[in-house]
């Protein structure tokens, strides 16, 4: 029986899908286990679809997430959790931002967004949502929106609420690390209200 557990992180350029990774693999180098990240694809530019992999346990042997193996999927956008939902494994949970960010083919007027897409995910899956969009406007800098969904997610994992703090301070920009551990704070209490 493996021990690996699997996150995906999924959202569009410039939303700090990479920082995340990055904060969750330093909480789990932190806690002494292994760790693979991998960016599969996407493009870094604003707009396009990104795709992070966190895989993490006792030895873990690549960084790929197989179709129906997430533990936890992360999505900075409604349509983006729509999009990847069947790599997430039966008892896995869905952490969205509520967030609707319209891709090329929606502003071009070659497809239309999907209505009711939170719902629809709520009748096969775990769900918790949350607008970490507007709870950063209300701290005052929507950019910190990621750490508010990272706050959220570190319920669903198994590390110290100290040992993310104690990462987040250390990866994020210093002149940025109230704001951002605010952020988290914030996120930590909606997860554990939404538990």
């Amino acid at each position: 029986m493996s021990d690996v557990k699997n996150i995906m992180i999924v959202g569009v350029g410039g939303q700090g899908t990479l920082l995340t990774s990055r904060i969750i693999g330093g909480v789990i180098t932190a806690a002494g286990l292994d760790v693979k990240l991998s960016e599969v694809h996407g493009m870094a530019q604003r707009g396009g679809s990104v795709v992070t992999f966190v895989r993490y346990g006792t030895k873990v042997a690549e960084p790929i997430v197989e179709e129906g193996q997430a533990d936890v999927l992360i999505a900075f956008e409604r349509l983006e959790a729509l999009r990847y939902r069947h790599f997430l494994k039966k008892d896995g949970v869905i952490i969205v931002n509520d967030q609707r960010i319209d891709p090329m083919s929606v502003v071009t007027g070659a497809a239309e967004y999907p209505e009711g897409i939170i719902e629809d995910l709520q009748k096969t899956h775990r769900v918790i949502s949350c607008d970490a969009m507007g709870e950063a406007r209300l701290l005052g800098n929507s950019k910190v929106f990621n750490v508010i969904i990272i706050g959220v997610a570190a319920r669903q994992m198994s590390f110290e609420k100290e040992e993310w703090v104690h990462v987040i301070k250390n990866t994020v920009p210093v002149k940025t690390i109230d704001i951002n551990t605010a952020a988290f704070e914030r996120g930590w209490e909606i997860g554990g209200a939404m538990k």
